[in-house]
């Protein structure tokens, strides 16, 4: 399995309901896509940004969504929520 950890930065005030329908709305349309297993919005419990926890079943799925004209749209529409862009962390699963 391939997981992706994004740590988004901060959410412009007053965005927060928009980065969720967002998210949300992300989700369907990557869930489309082949080898996709999930994609998880999480928030720290007391400080820090929210992270996604993206899995695939392999990397080579993951790069067909990610290099899909759907995953530009998504970037675009994610842009003006925050000041600076997301930054992903990349591993393959090893036990579990």
């Amino acid at each position: 399995m391939f997981v992706v950890l994004i740590s988004f930065p901060a959410i412009k005030a007053g965005k927060d309901a928009e980065f969720r329908q967002w998210f949300a709305k992300s989700n369907e349309t990557f869930s489309h896509y082949e080898g996709f297993i999930r994609r998880r919005l999480v928030k720290p419990i007391k400080e820090g940004n929210h992270v996604a926890i993206v899995e695939f079943e392999n990397q080579e799925a993951f790069d067909a969504m990610h290099g899909s004209p759907d995953h530009d749209i998504a970037g675009e529409h994610a842009r003006p929520l925050f000041d600076w862009t997301p930054t992903p962390r990349f591993y393959e699963v090893l036990i579990g």
